[in-house]
């Protein structure tokens, strides 16, 4: 079995490996940054510096960065494109606030989050600001379709987290109802990312078609990564406090895994143990998912997503932002296969 060290290790291995595979796009990247950090100036000085802090809390941009690297692979990078990162990123800024609030989350990223800063009341506010100044910037695009687009993924990103709020705990959720949720609630960004970027270059329906499943796929696999990392991952690599989902009865893969792969006895005591949520309780069902084969089917699931994502990369013409993006689909294996053994 892998130990938690040799688990950091490798992530902190992935992590550089894809910084070294957005030195691609480090110059529209840094203008996307800047411009980031240039919104808090938009809004009333009383309201700037809330904003400023949740736009500089930043993690890896990997929304900006997918964006990027599809406008290179289908055509050239402009400046619409980094108007888009910028969009997407806000919506995705918004998300995180909200999604603290509803976790009762003190620290991201080792920063004190916004609500253990100035409570729930201010933050669900500071959230509501970040959506809504992202939506302004959408309609700034002249092609309607584009900020049509972006709308349409922010309401999917609300609605599967409205689901998924709604279906804590509830051990009914079947594996394709968990595949729907996080399709909208984490995939719904990537796939607009990478759609997008291929749609203003005005690639073939079929580029278009494809680019925007790629990033779904992506997506996905992205968040099965994030599911088993919570369950067998390390805090200090990860930047959260693991095991939250279990706490807060997010039903995950591995969990789900677990559960439908057990014997009617056994899934009623599981059932009992993810109801009751106590410490004892999340360490057994974390060893069960571990020597169950839930975690290894989990993880079969992610490396499927991702060689689904990569075969879309087929109709795009090659060059190096598609070798870019196979990197990035090579790298997020690799962080998958960490918590193989």
């Amino acid at each position: 079995m892998k130990t938690f060290t040799s688990v950091g290790n490798k992530v902190t291995s992935s992590q550089t490996q894809i910084k070294q595979t957005f030195e691609l796009i480090n110059s529209p990247l840094y203008t996307v940054e800047e411009r980031i950090r240039q919104q808090a100036r938009e809004f009333d000085p009383a309201v700037e510096g809330y904003i400023a802090y949740a736009c500089e809390s930043h993690g890896k941009r990997l929304r900006p960065a997918l964006t990027l690297l599809a406008s290179g692979a289908t055509g050239s990078i402009t400046s619409s494109h980094v108007d888009l990162a910028v969009v997407l990123e806000l919506i995705h800024a918004a998300t995180l606030v909200h999604d603290d609030i509803m976790d009762g989350a003190d620290t991201r990223r080792g920063q004190p989050t916004a609500n253990s800063k100035w409570g729930n009341a201010i933050t669900v506010l500071l959230g509501d600001c970040l959506f809504a100044h992202a939506l302004k910037l959408a309609t700034n695009f002249s092609d309607n379709e584009i900020s049509r687009r972006i709308s349409a993924a922010a309401s999917d990103v609300c609605s599967g987290e409205i689901i998924q709020t709604q279906r804590r705990f509830d051990l009914k959720l079947s594996l394709p109802e968990y595949y729907k949720i996080i399709e909208m609630k984490t995939a719904a960004l990537f796939a607009a990312a990478t759609e997008l970027g291929a749609y203003l270059n005005e690639a073939t329906p079929e580029v278009i078609s494809a680019m925007k499943v790629f990033g779904l796929k992506l997506g996905t696999a992205y968040q099965v990564y994030d599911d088993c990392l919570d369950i067998v991952g390390n805090e200090a690599t990860a930047g959260k406090t693991l095991g939250s989902d279990l706490r807060k009865g997010k039903l995950t893969l591995p969990l789900l895994q677990l559960l439908h792969t057990s014997q009617s006895g056994d899934r009623e005591k599981l059932s009992e143990a993810i109801r009751r949520g106590a410490e004892a309780d999340i360490v057994m069902l974390v060893e069960k998912v571990r020597r169950s084969g839930a975690l290894a089917n989990s993880l079969s699931a992610g490396r499927k997503l991702i060689q689904e994502a990569r075969l879309r990369l087929d109709v795009v013409p090659p060059n190096k932002y598609r070798s870019a993006l196979r990197e990035v689909c090579e790298t997020l294996e690799s962080m998958i296969q960490q918590f193989e053994g």
